[in-house]
């Protein structure tokens, strides 16, 4: 409960006149003095009833394409023993705010309210709580409180059509280009992990079970999988703003369009995000979650390529770097990626092999369909 500006006015308007009518003897100051303190009093008494509410809330889908319709559900339920007048609240969407009049209700029942979320900048939109606003007949106090839980709309990056990312051969144990036709039936050991229901038993670790105290398990990958790896650079001083969130797009689009093909998927940023090797519409799901919360929050004068990871082994499959116009590669160039996509200038025909020069997200697509295509 806080008093408004109007409210403290009159607050200090009643000590004034009360003061004055003591002072002067005049009763007829005293006497407003006492209906403006009266005034205030009322007010505080009203917007400190607050109705007994439920508040659930949904919001579908959950995951969304940048610029795609995403509507919340809003269902208020009075769960006191009286009937309440009805009251104002504003549901919170991120920074702003939508008003929502929630209409009287006897007890026990619920009103159920709709409206469109905002869906046109990526991120992470946190919805809600309901905050009940409740101000007094002449605007002197205002009564604030928040009912109702949080759901969150993850608004993915815009993708592009595109085909997935191909190299000659893929590679086999992460090194070289393994033999014409692939190899078969072997496979290469990725991680030992704790065991779950439907893991094979005869993958289980023994030595590792019997350290930790928790039966673990050896997981597998194939070394003829077609792997894909793409480094976002996060360095303000690559991109402009704008030129960002059409890279963030790019890799979005290159990413889903290869896991979703079956290929064991990586993404990779300046700042150090290496998200889980791993092909489907799953890993899919954990890298536009990524995708939505990435910023350029790299230093300057940061290598494109994270030091520990230019210090390893370059990965299997394919590597694509997409970047700005004029930024240096740096430790990236031990990786030998197979293609470099720089945003946010014009095509050129000076560009050598392996290279994408392009305006925006929608070109640098179309350029990567027609060099897909002529490795076909």
């Amino acid at each position: 409960m806080r008093l408004t500006r109007r409210g403290a006015f009159v607050l200090a308007s009643a000590v004034v006149l009360y003061a004055a009518g003591e002072v002067l003897g005049y009763a007829l100051f005293r006497a407003l003095g006492g209906i403006a303190l009266g005034a205030v009093l009322v007010a505080v008494a009203v917007v400190r009833f607050r109705p007994d509410v439920e508040v659930d809330r949904t919001v579908l889908p959950d995951r969304i394409e940048r610029g795609e319709p995403a509507l919340a559900s809003l269902t208020v339920r009075n769960t006191g023993p009286r009937r309440h007048g009805g009251f104002a609240a504003a549901d919170r969407l991120g920074t702003e705010t939508h008003g929502v009049r929630v209409r009287p209700l006897a007890p026990g029942t619920a009103a159920t309210y709709h409206y469109e979320l905002p869906t046109t900048r990526r991120g992470r939109l946190e919805v809600g709580p309901l905050a009940l606003d409740r101000p007094d007949l002449f605007g002197l106090a205002r009564g604030e409180r928040t009912v109702g839980g949080t759901a969150s709309l993850w608004v993915h990056p815009r993708r592009h059509a595109v085909r997935p990312a191909r190299a000659g051969h893929p590679r086999h144990h992460h090194d070289g280009p393994i033999t014409d036709p692939p190899l078969r039936g072997s496979a290469d050991l990725r991680a030992v992990r704790q065991y779950v229901l439907g893991d094979e038993v005869r993958h289980l670790h023994w030595k590792a079970s019997a350290r930790t105290g928790r039966l673990m398990v050896r997981e597998y990958a194939d070394p003829a999988q077609l792997r894909c790896t793409v480094v976002l650079d996060t360095r303000p001083r690559s991109l402009t703003a704008a030129a960002f969130e059409e890279a963030v797009e790019v890799v979005a689009s290159l990413l889903f369009a290869s896991a979703t093909a079956g290929q064991h998927c990586r993404l990779i940023t300046t700042t150090g995000t290496d998200t889980p090797v791993d092909s489907g519409l799953r890993v899919a799901r954990v890298v536009l979650d990524e995708l939505c919360l990435v910023t350029q929050d790299a230093a300057d004068d940061a290598p494109l390529l994270p030091s520990p990871l230019a210090a390893g082994r370059r990965p299997g499959g394919v590597v694509v770097v997409v970047t700005g116009p004029d930024a240096d590669l740096g430790p990236a160039r031990r990786w030998h990626p197979d293609t470099v996509i720089r945003l946010g200038s014009p095509p050129s025909a000076a560009a050598g092999a392996g290279q994408i020069t392009a305006v925006d997200a929608a070109d640098a697509a179309a350029r990567w369909n027609a060099l897909m295509t002529g490795a076909a």
